[in-house]
């Protein structure tokens, strides 16, 4: 007895006449079905609003003072645009149904959109590198610090609203797109404070070399974050498996079933987007009917299903003691 057995529903095509194919036309799913992703686009919309609104703030800002860091804070926003225009294209990407091309859904568009954002945040990290080397070498005097520092602010203050909205979000949907974002923002906020941290002393102390300096340090930390952010979108299109934590849940909720003589190997998780896929072997007694083995898979999956959502799980049912079984175990084993 070996089953496969998966929450994937491939339904077949009605016949239009009757010399026509009916193998399975597209991948629908039961109305509730965890593969439904909901639309995420209006947070990038929202995204968009606050990165348009800052840039401009940090823009005025820097046109009043001259200072180059506050130009590093405004070439950042900029980016912000960026990633989040990216963003809004991704996620209206990853919130499309799973179909006949793609039947586990479109979920892994998310790390097309953080990766773009961490690349946009390594460039942006550059161009503050050469505008602060270049002032560095050329100091000139600041003006109207009292202004523009009050203007970069307000745009912080709005970076920092609209970040915890995103991160909130990110949570709550699993989104690496808003997670990418979230992040950004929040080192943005760090930015502009460092910003005013630089601009304030020099106002205090008159060291001109104390603006170009922060810029650098600003530029520095923005590369740290982008590498970040870069790091976690290769290891979501390598399909990385799923948290450690979510790892342990599993194997618990399995184990429990081994007083009832059930075992499991070949445990593999992996992530797309805010979707999460398990697949495992489950090892019954052989004298189990094809029924009770069926019996045994739902109760599994909905188990899996109620801890981890949203998921899909693939189940593999074996007997225990089954040669062929004992050398899959051997060569799939990851728990």
């Amino acid at each position: 007895m070996s089953v496969t057995k998966t929450t994937i529903v491939l339904p077949r095509r009605h016949p239009a006449t009757a010399g026509d194919d009916c193998g399975p036309a597209a991948v629908t799913y039961v109305p509730g079905h965890p593969m439904k992703s909901p639309s995420l686009t209006r947070f990038a919309w929202l995204s968009i609003a606050a990165a348009i609104a800052t840039m401009l703030l940090k823009g005025v800002a820097y046109q009043l003072t001259g200072s180059v860091g506050l130009l590093s804070d405004a070439l950042e926003s900029l980016v912000n645009l960026a990633g989040a225009l990216m963003a809004l294209a991704m996620l209206s990407v990853a919130a499309r149904p799973p179909d006949e091309d793609h039947a586990y859904g479109h979920g892994k568009a998310e790390y097309f959109s953080a990766g773009a954002e961490g690349a946009l945040i390594v460039i942006a990290a550059l161009s503050i590198a050469v505008a602060a080397v270049d002032r560095l070498m050329n100091p000139r005097p600041l003006e109207r610090l009292g202004v523009g520092l009050t203007v970069s602010v307000v745009a912080a203050l709005l970076n920092l609203a609209v970040a915890l909205v995103l991160l909130r979000a990110a949570r709550t949907h699993r989104s690496a797109t808003l997670q990418a974002s979230s992040h950004h923002l929040l080192t943005d906020v760090w930015t502009t404070a460092g910003v005013l941290v630089g601009v304030g002393a020099v106002a205090v102390t008159g060291w001109l070399v104390l603006d170009p300096l922060v810029a650098l340090f600003v530029a520095a930390n923005i590369v740290w974050t982008g590498g970040r952010i870069l790091r976690d979108s290769v290891a979501g299109l390598m399909d990385a498996a799923l948290p450690a934590s979510e790892q342990q849940v599993l194997r618990e909720l399995l184990e429990r079933y081994a007083a009832e003589g059930v075992e499991h190997h070949a445990l593999r998780t992996r992530r797309a987007g805010a979707h999460r896929f398990v697949s495992v072997h489950v090892l019954v007694p052989p004298d189990w009917s094809v029924q009770q083995g069926h019996d045994m898979l739902e109760r599994i999956e909905a188990d899996i299903r109620r801890a981890l959502p949203p998921v899909t799980v693939l189940t593999h049912l074996e007997p225990i003691g089954d040669p062929a079984a004992m050398s899959d175990r051997d060569l799939h084993r990851h728990d």
